[in-house]
């Protein structure tokens, strides 16, 4: 079951981290928390501590225990779209970019620990949230975490560089 299904999505989320790394690697400190204009206030520091708290959920939905930094909840986790709040403007709460992808490549590692030993049952559960007409197994949520949300930020990511003139990060990975 785990290289018919799950394989295919591990795959993808690898690649996902990966390109992560490589979205922040040549960034300063400075850069990680720039916003350049109105519109891409997802800066750098904000979604890679908000891709580390959408896998440390998902980690929570495959039965381990929610765990994240201390003060990283308040500055990362959101309820989707509708959810009003934008990245905190004190640049000061942010951690470092070292912190933070650890804490991603640490959420990643739990997540594809727990899918090496997931009930396939558990997998069919239906799981009542936002999007359940359209995802309601924990598999639909588990391929909607671990690839779709995590490119759509990552894409915004990629936008953010292009307006500071940065280049292509996909282009080097």
């Amino acid at each position: 079951m785990y290289d018919s299904i799950l394989k295919p999505i591990v795959n993808q989320y690898d690649f996902n981290l990966d390109y992560a790394k490589k979205l922040v690697e040549d960034l300063n400190e400075d850069q990680m928390t720039a916003v350049p204009s109105n519109g891409l206030d997802n800066h750098p520091a904000f979604t890679i501590g908000h891709l580390a708290s959408g896998s440390a959920l998902i980690a929570e939905d495959l039965g381990a225990k929610f765990i994240m930094p201390d003060n990283w909840v308040d500055l990362f986790l959101r309820r989707g779209p509708g959810d009003p709040r934008k990245p905190d403007a004190d640049k000061n709460k942010y951690p470092s970019k070292e912190l933070l992808i650890n804490e991603l490549e640490l959420q990643h590692n739990k997540v594809k620990d727990l899918l090496k030993n997931v009930d396939e049952n558990k997998l069919n559960e239906n799981i009542k949230w936002r999007f359940n007409s359209y995802m309601p197994s924990l598999l639909d949520i588990i391929y909607f975490m671990c690839v779709n949300h995590e490119a759509m930020h990552l894409g915004q990511l990629a936008a953010w560089r292009r307006t500071m003139g940065l280049p292509s990060a996909l282009a080097i990975l």
